[in-house]
């Protein structure tokens, strides 16, 4: 019974790391493939930060909506058009709303367990996650659906 040689039953940590013969290097993945699994796997945080951003603009589109379908029929009295001062309530509402969500409910990482803590960059991404919701909901409203319901 004789032992195998040392060079046999483990690597040489010096020899450098790569693929051994009768491996095939990895194929390259196209610009789809690659942002399709970034989309798939989004860190939780900012999955957090859209999902409150998307959930407080939905709710507030909902009056924003009803105004101006309200101004197109013709109910509103001459010269009451707020439209504008409307629009810009809601996106800062949206910010606001989804900044302050974010910071209380994405704490930020931290190496020991169990210890949250929270700083104005939590609210920072869901000021950054909060302005293109916002303007993506907005034409939403404006651009689908009131053509859609007064069409």
């Amino acid at each position: 019974m004789s032992a195998a040689p040392a060079s046999e039953s483990q690597p040489d940590p010096t020899s450098p790391v790569g693929p051994t013969a009768g491996t095939r290097a990895p194929r390259r993945r196209s610009w789809f493939e690659i942002r399709w699994r970034q989309f798939r796997n989004a860190p939780p945080p900012v999955t957090r930060a859209v999902a409150a951003s998307l959930i407080v603009a939905a709710v507030l589109a909902v009056p924003l909506l009803a105004y101006e379908l309200s101004l197109r029929a013709g109910t509103g009295a001459p010269g009451s058009d707020l439209r504008t001062g409307a629009v810009a309530a809601y996106v800062l509402a949206v910010f606001l709303a989804g900044s302050v969500l974010t910071y209380l409910w994405v704490p930020l990482p931290t190496g020991a367990s169990g210890v949250r803590r929270r700083t104005p960059w939590s609210a920072a991404l869901g000021a950054f996650a909060a302005l293109p919701v916002a303007y993506l909901v907005l034409v939403l409203v404006f651009q689908v659906l009131v053509p859609l319901l007064l069409g």
